[in-house]
């Protein structure tokens, strides 16, 4: 059914048969499974990828017992080249990003030149689970948006069973502004399968995602309309910026707002003047409503189904335009609770490269060998990389404390000499990034959690192999972040004036 989304009209909400339900909720979930099993991360590990794994882990095994210093020795140069070539290619991203031509700009007038008639209508989707702090929220920012009322239809979806917060947007009053969708209780419980089964009722022929708590700026819908305009055909997808209402709030906001500043700012348009697949960010991703039709619109196993969608995108030709419009989301200021999303997200990064590299000779062909090898870095890189930061960290605590021999043997000269590099230059080159990105958006108070990156990078490990972990035990499963944690008093990031 969703192959029929933008064809023909929708049931009205509320007015919709049983069987439309029940068709509706099996496509949200199994939709792209069936159609192209390779396609969804339904199943984490195809049996080859399995065997291939299993395989490789008892060669390691078998070369550690036998000749376990050597062993040692070439999976420190394996890992010292990785982690040169991300940080190369990092860089790279970042040069590519500073070019201003590497992000679409629309002025505000540009925006209110398209005429009101000549809009498109518009669909927003606000998937939402067990969140009846926040769901109050989308009143304002639904309401502050420019765009005509009559052309906009914005959709609040809702399990059926999560009663605190369909209580909570009855008290609110969203039904003024927003139609409530409820989607029928059943496992995964994933944000894809309830974004899917909102489709079925989606009118507009352009698509975006807003979580409820998300402050996007007044004119960002008709940014988006001007830059389809202006963008060649084969851009599917507009991705405006995130940042955080609450980066302030303490060392955590400020780190998490110190990253968003780079990816969103310049990695993203590097990857886009690279011509590269970009991950999409899980909110403000404007979709052309045919396009999503056309490559399968979700994967509902999928944790992180914004960067698999991004990545089908590009495998069918199409691409992504990153855009000078941001969005305004909470930062999470709870540790525990900020491992919890950071490591579903390294999970769902992991899921996603690992669907993708079931064809590899397929996804070469799609993407590009350049395409193919960033890719990998990207989402297989940045979770596997995490992980392995934390046995070097080890090692080399132990190093200080003890200088073992045989941490000396680990390290022969030629190798010794590159990893050194890799660790001052690798350190010393992220850290001016994060600079240059927090000093653009305007923020001062980002100079500290900048120059502490260090100590954010321990965090990412943790979440990293808890998500790594979860990938073998749990790969479908939606580990709940829970919003509405951010202080009373609002600071702004990022305004509609400060250029991030």
């Amino acid at each position: 059914m969703t192959a029929e989304i933008g064809r023909a009209r929708p049931p009205r909400i509320g007015t919709e048969t049983a069987e439309f339900r029940a068709a509706a909720m099996e496509d949200a979930i199994d939709g792209l499974a069936r159609r192209d099993p390779l396609a969804s991360a339904a199943v984490a590990f195809v049996p080859w990828q399995r065997n291939l794994g299993l395989g490789v882990l008892v060669v390691v095994v078998a070369a550690l017992v036998l000749a376990p210093i050597a062993t040692l020795v070439v999976v420190s140069v394996v890992c010292t080249l990785g982690y040169i070539a991300m940080m190369v290619d990092r860089v790279l991203l970042f040069a590519r990003g500073l070019d201003a031509s590497a992000i679409v700009t629309i002025t505000d007038a540009e925006a209110l030149a398209v005429p009101d008639d000549d809009l498109p209508d518009y669909t927003i989707l606000v998937p939402a689970y067990d969140e009846p702090e926040v769901v109050g929220d989308l009143i304002a920012a639904m309401t502050a948006l420019n765009y005509p009322p009559e052309k906009l239809q914005v959709l609040l979806l809702l399990e059926e069973d999560d009663d605190v917060t369909i209580e909570a947007a009855r008290r609110a009053g969203v039904s003024r502004v927003v139609e409530v969708v409820l989607v029928p209780a059943g496992d995964p419980r994933t944000k894809p399968k309830a974004c899917n089964y909102g489709l079925h009722f989606a009118t507009g022929t352009i698509v975006t995602i807003f979580d409820a708590e998300d402050l996007p700026e007044p004119l960002q819908l008709r940014r988006v309309v001007a830059a389809f305009a202006r963008l060649p055909s084969t851009v599917a997808c507009v991705q405006a910026k995130l940042a955080f209402h609450n980066g302030s709030q303490n060392l955590l906001t400020g780190w998490f707002t110190a990253d968003y500043a780079l990816w969103f700012g310049y990695l993203l348009p590097g990857l886009m003047k690279s011509r590269s697949p970009i991950p999409l960010g899980g909110t403000s991703n404007h979709l052309r409503a045919d396009v999503i039709a056309e490559v399968g619109a979700w994967d509902g196993f999928n944790v992180t189904e914004d960067a698999d969608l991004g990545v089908r995108i590009a495998a069918s030709g199409y691409s992504t335009a990153v855009l000078d419009s941001t969005t305004l989301e909470e930062a999470n200021s709870d540790p525990i609770n900020w491992v919890r999303q950071r490591s579903r997200w390294y999970k769902g990064y992991l899921q996603t490269w690992l669907v993708h590299m079931r064809r590899p000779r397929r996804t070469v062909r799609a993407l590009g060998w350049v395409g193919t090898y960033r890719f990998t870095l990207l989402l297989a890189g940045t979770p596997v990389t995490a992980c392995i930061n934390m046995v070097f960290w080890f090692t080399t605590a132990a190093w200080i404390l003890g200088q073992p021999s045989v941490i000396v043997a680990l390290f022969p000269p030629y190798i010794y000499y590159f990893s050194l590099v890799s660790l001052i230059l690798g350190n010393v080159a992220t850290i001016y990034m994060y600079l240059v990105a927090s000093r653009e958006s305007g923020n001062a108070y980002l100079l500290v959690p900048s120059l502490t990156m260090p100590l954010y990078w321990v965090m990412m490990s943790v979440a990293a192999l808890k998500g790594c972990w979860q990938l073998l035990r749990n790969p479908s499963y939606w580990e709940k972040t829970f919003h509405g944690l951010s202080t009373p008093a609002k600071d702004t990031a990022l305004t509609e004036d400060t250029p991030p």
